[in-house]
């Protein structure tokens, strides 16, 4: 499935992501959307467990509706989310083995690392397709959970906002030097 002829090195792809809280009204194809999804598919977990699933919301009255649910009272600084045409609701299947009994020896929700990798393999390829994309970490997860009526089994972990958006040109985004985060062979 290809969409553009523009190759992107890797480097250009992530360094020239954002976060877009400001969507053009226009809708994505669902084959861009399935490539995004495509992507976070083949993304690795641990004991290749996969516990993400994923709930695409594309319809505008469906999106205006759940978002007077989800970003309402004290989550209402990411009411923005609502006006993109995409959302997708980010859920994990939790595993017996590598979930439950990995958190329990190792202190870890291995879960939240595997969705993790896999949303950032949609953030990339929606990147690369000229979609913009911005995690939605604050939402109300129990009206999320009744809205949808999300079966216990899944746990609701974050929101994606996909969309078109007016390309500007790029500010300088302030990032620590690699020389305050990394040491090779010993800590500083």
């Amino acid at each position: 499935m290809s969409f553009s002829t523009k190759k992107f090195s890797f480097q250009q792809l992530v360094q020239g992501r954002k976060s877009i809280r400001r969507f053009l009204d226009k809708p994505v194809e669902k084959a861009k959307i399935l490539a995004c999804l495509e992507a976070a598919r083949v993304a690795p977990s641990a004991s290749n467990v996969q516990p993400w699933r994923f709930l695409v919301i594309d319809e505008p009255e469906l999106i205006e509706k759940f978002g007077k649910e989800a970003f309402s009272g004290i989550y209402y600084p990411t009411k923005f989310a609502a006006k993109a045409p995409v959302i997708i609701v980010i859920l994990a299947r939790l595993d017996i083995i590598a979930n439950r009994i990995g958190k329990e020896i190792q202190n870890i929700h291995y879960y939240y690392i595997d969705i993790g990798i896999a949303g950032e393999h949609i953030v990339l390829q929606a990147e690369e397709l000229g979609l913009g994309t911005c995690w939605i970490g604050w939402f109300n997860p129990r009206k999320t959970r009744r809205f949808f009526k999300i079966p216990r089994k899944y746990k609701v972990v974050s929101l994606m906002a996909v969309g078109y958006y007016e390309k500007k040109p790029s500010r300088e985004r302030k990032r620590k030097n690699l020389e305050d985060i990394v040491w090779f062979n010993k800590m500083p």
